[in-house]
């Protein structure tokens, strides 16, 4: 039998020879496509990892991404045909409307006024030396200091106040009504105040003082005068009066 273990000796050598060559053979190649005018240089491989004598691997080198191109901007000019939105119409004001007065409001309008006795309707207030009485009227004169203003209470719109020929105002004062000119104080204001109530006559009112509720006005022997309400036929009689057009 023949020994064999020369023979493999003999071709180590031979072996590592052929496979320097190869690298040599790669490496010319790379060389090669490297310097080709016009082409991108690809990266180098990186350096294979020692996988044991005799073998050789290379890992593929990694693509670049292919660069895509942002998208255009649209700097198309808008069409001259089409026109802009016009913008919403304003709307129309309507002009208010005056509030039409109410039948039967509680606030009268401004206008001459004479007051008449329920008990004594031939009687009316009536000024004289600078007290309210209750007198019959006979005289162009006497209807003149029997006719008052009446207007919106001035402590109170809901209520009343008369004035008098000579611009002033009725008001209490003791507890007696009486002529007398405004001084503009609070005090004078109340006084001048008087709230219509219904009556138990039928067709009459009743005076309520707005600084003294519960106390009304009433004639007694003719006088005009604020009293405590008294639960009495006199009382309610002496106190109800008739709101008439002016006599002058």
């Amino acid at each position: 039998m023949l020994d064999n273990t020369p023979r493999i000796r003999r071709l180590g050598p031979a072996a590592a020879l052929a496979l320097a060559a190869a690298v040599a053979c790669v490496a010319v190649a790379v060389t090669v496509l490297d310097d080709r005018p016009g082409e991108t240089r690809a990266a180098a491989p990186p350096t294979p990892p020692d996988n044991g004598p005799g073998l050789l691997s290379f890992a593929s080198p990694s693509g670049s991404p292919a660069h895509t191109p942002a998208p255009a901007r649209d700097r198309t000019a808008p069409s001259p045909s089409s026109p802009a939105p016009e913008p919403p119409a304003r709307p129309k004001r309507t002009p208010a409307k005056s509030p039409t007065p109410t039948a039967g409001s509680s606030r009268p309008a401004e206008h001459g006024t004479s007051v008449r006795s329920l008990n004594y309707p031939d009687r009316y207030w009536h000024v004289s030396g600078g007290l309210v009485k209750l007198d019959p009227v006979t005289s162009a004169a006497d209807r003149r200091a029997a006719t008052f203003t009446r207007v919106k209470g001035l402590a109170d719109a809901r209520c009343y106040s008369f004035t008098t020929a000579d611009g002033g105002y009725l008001r209490h004062r003791d507890f007696l009504l009486r002529a007398e000119p405004e001084d503009g104080s609070p005090l004078f204001a109340r006084d001048a105040t008087f709230c219509p109530r219904p009556s138990a006559v039928t067709g009459a009112v009743v005076l309520e003082s707005v600084n003294y509720p519960g106390r009304f006005l009433r004639h007694r022997d003719f006088q005009l005068r604020l009293d405590p309400y008294q639960n009495t036929d006199l009382y309610r009689s002496d106190s109800a009066f008739s709101l008439v057009g002016g006599l002058a």
